[in-house]
């Protein structure tokens, strides 16, 4: 079955760096793409960045281009979230999908706080 394990997240002060990985299985993980999206508190779910399946392209929610980065691994069946310059308002949990099936993690907990 499908399984999406998120890993990476913690608490770190603004300004301050994490990678977040997410572990994917029980598909062919090189032929989708893949979005990261995180929930803060009493907010909606959003989505913060998607690539597609090569990895050749990349979007980005307005509010983290230039500070966050999304990757893949093919080979290792992974794909990153790269977060710098951290915000107090990043503070959410964040969670991997497989947009075209339908299928997220458990989700990581990231918070920015001094």
């Amino acid at each position: 079955q499908v399984q999406l394990v998120e890993s990476g997240g913690g608490l770190v002060q603004p300004g301050g760096s994490l990678r977040l990985s997410c572990a994917a299985s029980g598909f062919t993980f090189s032929s989708y793409g893949l979005t990261w999206y995180r929930q803060a508190p009493g907010k909606e779910r959003e989505l913060v960045a998607g690539i597609t399946s090569s990895g050749g392209r990349t979007n980005y929610t307005d509010s983290v281009k230039g500070r966050f980065t999304i990757s893949r691994d093919n080979a290792k069946n992974t794909v990153y979230l790269e977060m710098n310059s951290l915000k107090p308002e990043d503070t959410a949990v964040y969670y991997c999908k497989v947009p075209r099936l339908g299928y997220w993690g458990q989700g990581t907990q990231v918070t920015v706080s001094s």
